[in-house]
C-alpha cells in the first residue's frame, strides 16, 4: 500500500517536471502555468519527503544497506 503510494507520488513529480517543461517550450510569457506547474512539483516533492519520513517512524519501510 505504502510502496504504491510513493511510485505514484513519484510518477505525479515527473508528470508535473514534464508538464512545466512543456510550458517553457510553448508559453510565449503569456501565462503563468509553468510557475503553477513547478510549484505544484515542489508541493509534491515536500508531501513525499513528508510521508517516507512517516512510514519510516511507523516502522511501515525500512532503511535497506545502512
Amino acid at each position: 500500500m505504502i510502496k504504491g503510494l510513493i511510485i505514484a507520488c513519484l510518477a505525479a513529480i515527473v508528470l508535473s517536471l514534464f508538464s512545466g517543461l512543456f510550458y517553457l517550450v510553448t508559453d510565449k510569457g503569456g501565462s503563468k502555468k509553468m510557475v503553477n506547474a513547478l510549484s505544484i512539483r515542489v508541493g509534491l516533492s515536500v508531501a513525499l519527503f513528508v510521508l517516507l519520513l512517516l512510514a519510516w517512524a511507523q516502522g511501515l519501510i525500512k532503511p535497506i544497506g545502512m
